[in-house]
């Protein structure tokens, strides 16, 4: 980490989501689906599919030239036993919310056995660290060796906000991102954290819920 920061000259950016439909829906998903979806899973989820649209995110300063990852594998911090570990979804943007969800549980319990392979913690090509669970609102993060950029995610906070000229209280999450200014510039980036934010203020249930149950109906088959 030390290396990282001595050698990759960051920026960083802040926006803070509306989730209060995300939380919503989770009950609904884990009856429809038969799975727990924890709020990591869907950070995870919606960072690939991010990386996917702006694949410089993934990309690594070799060189002189910009090397783009051909897989989105995503690390997430654990906190653990023996410390902070970091296993990563491997293949995340072609994977199903459940998907995600059941392998983020496995890799964490597998973490905090102290049980994790070589395999379960390599590859890494983007970042996210969640400290929500600890009560923190907003932080930034280092990116690590590996990667280019990394999500950190504070703690759900009941806001109160005005809508139409009404008073109501949302639940609203700050994402900061960190990003090797080498690799991505500003507005790049602007555009990334946007299409995060957006796609989290705006989770699309029934679509994650077809794609699981067309790739089930697949296998089966």
């Amino acid at each position: 980490m030390l290396q990282s920061k001595l050698s990759k000259p960051c920026f960083y950016l802040e926006s803070k989501a509306d989730i209060t439909e995300l939380m919503a829906i989770r009950p609904k998903l884990r009856k429809s689906l038969g799975v727990k979806i924890t709020t990591n899973a869907f950070y995870i989820h919606t960072l690939a599919l991010a990386v996917q649209k702006y694949p410089l995110t993934a990309g690594k300063f070799e060189t002189g030239h910009i090397k783009i990852a051909e897989r989105i594998n995503v690390g997430f911090a654990v906190n653990a036993p023996q410390g902070l570990v970091v296993p990563v979804v491997k293949n995340a943007a072609e994977k199903t919310l459940p998907q995600i969800a059941v392998e983020e549980q496995l890799l964490t319990n597998k973490a905090r056995d102290n049980q994790l392979t070589l395999e379960d913690i390599e590859n890494e090509t983007v970042a996210l660290s969640n400290l929500g669970i600890y009560g923190i609102e907003r932080f930034l993060g280092i990116v690590p060796p590996p990667a280019t950029t990394i999500l950190a995610v504070g703690n759900v906070v009941p806001t109160v906000v005005c809508e139409n000229e009404e008073i109501n209280v949302r639940k609203i999450v700050s994402l900061s991102l960190a990003a090797d200014r080498r690799v991505l510039d500003e507005t790049y980036a602007a555009e990334f954290l946007n299409f995060i934010t957006e796609q989290l203020e705006n989770p699309h249930v029934e679509a994650a819920i077809e794609k699981h149950r067309n790739l089930l109906c697949g296998k089966q088959r």
